[in-house]
């Protein structure tokens, strides 16, 4: 029997296929606008629902959790899928779009998969097992490689290779961060760029817990840390940190909770 991890990556891989056929044709995709005023359309129904398949025939007891389906019940394992992470970036033809998938049991990811499909990249982690990056060939994840965080950078904002993530939300969120150190531009998930140790710090400036169960266990097990804004280190709604290492996630943290203060005095 394939393990989690190989059906993780199988379901993220399938839905990925079904993603590109939309992403290759996005002049005939309809879309629309949810309540919270983010993009959906037909493309991220369907990579759900492709998703959906596979695990469902692989482990029909397991609950699971997606951003357009939501909750189907089952027993203590939920795997957590984002279909298209980055939808107004699918629409505008943006490479950068992601597949999300993690598996949660008692409260904790045990095993994440995000990729890059338009990209043709893959990254995963597994709790205690490391993270890994490779390459989407023939249907399979292949070319696996050990992915560390930047263990020589600094702890301290100053210095700091930093990224946004979405750019245009909460410009006044970011703002005490990027008066420190300037954002830099990027071209995958920054989450993923301070696991593979490109960068010191992302902050994702919103989201729920799908946005975040994948990105989060690979950084982790990448040697990074993460959190949300309150300081809670499990996935979950709201904006988050990924960071190289524990301080520097406390550093950033602290700047932006003095910055809060002091708006509101």
């Amino acid at each position: 029997m394939e393990t989690d991890l190989q059906l993780a990556q199988r379901a993220v891989i399938t839905g990925a296929a079904v993603a590109l056929r939309h992403f290759g044709a996005l002049a005939e995709l309809s879309r629309e606008l949810k309540a919270d005023g983010s993009v959906v359309t037909a493309a991220d129904r369907a990579v759900e629902t492709a998703v959906r398949e596979v695990l469902g025939a692989a482990r029909p007891e397991d609950s699971v959790l997606g951003e357009e389906q939501g909750e189907t019940a089952g027993n203590g394992r939920r795997w957590i899928i984002d279909p298209i992470d980055g939808t107004r970036l699918f629409v505008e033809g943006d490479d950068r779009w992601l597949v999300l998938l993690g598996l949660e049991e008692d409260g904790e990811t045990v095993a994440g998969v995000a990729a890059h499909p338009a990209q043709g990249s893959i990254w995963w982690a597994t709790r205690g097992g490391g993270a890994f990056e490779g390459r989407i060939v023939g249907g399979r994840a292949v070319a696996a490689t050990p992915i560390r965080v930047d263990a020589g950078g600094p702890d301290t904002i100053e210095g700091s290779r930093l990224c946004v993530v979405p750019e245009e939300w909460r410009p006044q969120l970011v703002a005490p961060l990027k008066a420190i150190t300037a954002a830099l531009p990027w071209s995958i998930h920054p989450g993923l760029l301070v696991a593979r140790g490109e960068i010191d710090l992302a902050i994702q400036t919103g989201g729920q817990i799908w946005d975040f169960a994948a990105t989060s266990l690979i950084v982790t097990e990448a040697g990074g840390s993460f959190s949300g804004l309150s300081g809670r280190t499990r996935p979950g709604p709201g904006a988050s940190l990924y960071a190289r290492s524990s301080a520097l996630r406390e550093a950033a943290l602290e700047t932006l909770a003095d910055a809060t203060h002091a708006n509101a005095t």
